[in-house]
């Protein structure tokens, strides 16, 4: 056990998020003698998974997590799921023992071989082996994907490995983060696209989540081409693009649909991203560290680093606005602004003050879909916040709050926009809590009510399940994980976050006056 964690640690893994289970114990003892490794513990194997994809989004190293026996390790599967389209090597291991097929079915064993189907291939080894027969883990990590190890070990072995490993384990050299796979596709189509079809024809540039080191080249591609921007706040540079970001730019857009489409980044969350499904006149490039074209439709996808994509293409040519679109993009800000003062209680302005506050944090955490769209739609465009994290299938609110401490380990100030079902979701994050260095963390809980939207069918059964509002009271969550509690009705209730403490972490319930955020969306051109 020793030697594999060794073997992970040359491919950059560092922290390992620990879940108890009854055959865990060699690699826990494994793990607890090794020098330069971190262990977290969380009980919750949902939670740890998520919980492992912060520390990933915040270091981009790999994270290992030792799930628990049986039907527990399946807990992980979202997290395995959302490492995997947003390409980070998580390694999810599981004991097992030699003869699977035998027990499985009875109490606490399931067959683990594909436990995570396509989403992390499963390693089958039989331990203990020599260092030459485990997998070269920088090979296995290559390409950035999850992946799963399945340990097996006869039933008596597991107290006999354990006592090896102790006396075995010892200071493991972890090496630097692995670097990410080269560029694969071809530029022509692009080129050709910007530097001639662009001159005469509408562009629009979208950008989706970025990590830090991918911004700068995102930044400098917008600036050069001179084009209407659509940024996620995930991309840390929503607040730097100045008179290129576009207002309402998802309306406007899908309102008289561009020529051309280039992606930088992550998959957007905006619905023009959604509707352009059903616009086959307007071509779509993307350039994405993970891979994924994001649309069922034909598309030119390039497949590699933003900053080496874009340094291959060379000078760009300045193309600018040929559609006007800024121009109804200035008319579409200057109503949302008078729509704001209009209605100071509605679901916008109030998350429009939050951001006032949480704009100062070291780290953003977006948990919800809801929480996405409100912050790109409304939120301070001022001061800059460059370490802005969501997860792609976060409408699952799964694991949100493990993810956000995941990705705020270190920092000073964190702050998270969530949804209030996301809040309930996942109180088991509170074990994380005493592990963590001290620092200011504010969750804000926006609760719309429930889950869905609203239906305008009077069926008061079909009504219930459409909507699910939510029964348990956030104050009773904010209770369980030891933090303290604030009801936030107005911009007034939101000064209380300059009371917070430095080492506090602090739950502000959100709840938004219903009609006047139905009459801002109404109003809106």
């Amino acid at each position: 056990m020793w030697r594999l964690i060794a073997k992970c640690a040359e491919a950059g893994i560092a922290e390992w998020v620990c879940c108890p289970g009854e055959l865990n114990m060699p690699i826990l003892e494994a793990l607890a003698g090794s020098r330069n490794v971190h262990c977290w513990w969380l009980q919750d194997e949902r939670s740890a998974g998520f919980f492992a994809l912060g520390r990933m989004q915040a270091t981009g190293r790999g994270v290992g997590v030792v799930l628990g026996s049986g039907a527990n390790a399946s807990g992980a599967m979202p997290a395995v799921m959302e490492a995997f389209y947003e390409r980070r090597p998580l390694v999810a291991v599981t004991m097992d023992e030699l003869e699977p097929a035998e027990a499985a079915g009875t109490f606490g064993r399931i067959e683990q071989e594909g436990l995570f189907g396509l989403y992390a291939p499963t390693i089958t080894l039989h331990m203990p082996c020599t260092s030459e027969a485990l997998p070269d883990m920088v090979d296995v990590g290559r390409d950035g994907f999850p992946v799963h190890l399945r340990l097996c070990c006869a039933q008596d072995m597991p107290s006999l490995l354990a006592m090896k490993e102790a006396q075995e384990a010892g200071e493991v050299r972890v090496a630097e983060a692995p670097l990410r796979p080269r560029f694969r596709g071809s530029l022509a189509e692009i080129s050709r696209m910007l530097r001639f079809e662009a001159q005469r024809e509408s562009l629009a540039l979208m950008l989706g989540g970025l990590d830090p080191d991918e911004q700068e080249s995102a930044l400098w591609l917008a600036q050069a081409l001179r084009v209407p921007v659509v940024a996620d706040a995930t991309s840390g540079l929503r607040e730097k693009l100045g008179n290129l970001l576009l207002g309402g730019g998802s309306d406007v857009l899908t309102d008289t649909p561009p020529r051309h489409v280039l992606r930088v980044g992550a998959v957007p969350s905006f619905p023009f991203w959604h509707a352009l499904e059903d616009m086959p006149d307007t071509r779509v490039y993307s350039i994405t560290r993970a891979g994924f074209s994001g649309l069922k439709r034909p598309s030119v996808t390039i497949e590699g680093e933003p900053e080496q994509v874009v340094r291959a293409l060379d000078d760009v040519p300045h193309v600018g606005d040929h559609a006007g679109y800024l121009s109804q993009g200035k008319r579409y800000t200057a109503r949302v602004e008078e729509l704001l003062l209009s209605y100071p209680e509605s679901d916008a302005a109030l998350v429009r003050a939050y951001s006032q506050y949480a704009c100062l944090a070291d780290v953003l955490y977006l948990g919800s879909p809801s929480a996405m769209q409100l912050w790109n739609n409304y939120a301070q465009l001022r001061v800059p916040i460059l370490d802005v994290r969501s997860g792609l299938l976060a409408g699952c609110a799964d694991g949100t709050l493990s993810a956000f401490l995941g990705n705020c380990v270190d920092t000073r100030f964190a702050c998270a926009l969530i949804g209030d079902i996301a809040l309930l979701r996942d109180a088991a994050a509170a074990e994380l809590l005493p592990q963590l260095a001290p620092g200011k963390r504010v969750v804000a809980a926006l609760n719309n009510g429930g889950a869905g939207a609203v239906s305008p069918c009077q069926h008061a059964v079909l009504q219930r399940l459409a909507t699910q509002p939510v029964q348990s009271k956030a104050s009773d969550v904010a209770r369980l994980l030891g933090a303290e509690y604030y009801l936030i009705r107005c911009e007034a209730d939101l000064q209380i976050m300059e009371e917070v403490g430095e080492d506090a972490l602090a739950v502000l319930e959100i709840v938004p006056d219903a009609e006047q955020s139905a009459e801002l969306r109404r109003r809106l051109p």
